[in-house]
């Protein structure tokens, strides 16, 4: 079972809410029927500002259920339309922390994979050159520190592929703390993986400005190697 935490509101105005998502947490609903983000968000709305009937809530990206970090929901018709676009044309820019088995040959670099995800299996194989439907993924990472048995890495994924992340790194020897999907040896106690959406970046769908929000995990490796990104 999941750690369950409550999120946390990171930023809200009229057109959007971003919200700290705990791993543990769907973004939207699956078969399990658990609560969600979404649900959790609309509730907030509901209460704090009192709205009668249903509220419009919807979420412009997903994190895996493992995942925690930054999510952004829109809270109009109009927000949502401006923000998928955004994401359609590459102008949102996404960096994540995660934690990883070992150190990457290069303290930086790029990964550039071929990937298909197993509906079935809900599992991703990378593999290095174009096969079959695999849809091209690719992203940045840098090494931040190194401790005993682990790395932490920045990543900056500059596309938005199922499972991305995981199995990208994964495909180095890598792979995320606790992510047993993806080669780690052991999962974490409370079933989370080390991989965390700390910051976004993104012109306002209806203010036009550029804005920048950042969220930090709790976690107790590498605390002051993250500590010392937010300043």
């Amino acid at each position: 079972m999941l750690a369950v935490k409550d999120p946390q509101v990171i930023y809200e105005d009229n057109h959007l809410l971003l919200l700290n998502k705990p791993s543990g947490w769907l973004v939207q609903g699956d078969k399990t029927g658990d609560k969600t983000l979404t649900d959790w968000g609309r509730d907030y709305i509901k209460k704090k500002y009192d709205k009668p009937g249903e509220v419009f809530l919807h979420p412009t990206h997903r994190l895996d259920r493992p995942v925690s970090g930054i999510t952004v929901f829109a809270r109009t018709s109009k927000a949502l339309e401006r923000m998928n676009k955004l994401f359609r044309d590459d102008k949102i820019q996404k960096t994540y922390l995660a934690v990883v088995k070992g150190k990457p040959e290069n303290d930086q670099g790029k990964l550039i994979h071929w990937l298909y995800k197993d509906g079935q299996k809900n599992l991703v194989k990378a593999y290095k050159k174009p096969m079959g439907s695999a849809k091209e993924a690719e992203l940045d990472y840098e090494l931040l520190g190194h401790e005993d048995k682990h790395s932490l890495l920045k990543v900056m994924p500059k596309t938005g592929r199922s499972h991305q992340i995981r199995v990208q790194l994964a495909s180095m020897k890598t792979s995320i703390k606790g992510d047993l999907k993806y080669g780690y040896p052991e999962a974490n106690p409370d079933k989370s993986i080390h991989l965390h959406a700390f910051q976004i970046s993104f012109v306002h769908p209806v203010k036009k400005e550029s804005v920048t929000f950042t969220c930090t995990p709790k976690w107790r490796e590498f605390k002051h190697q993250i500590d010392g990104l937010d300043r």
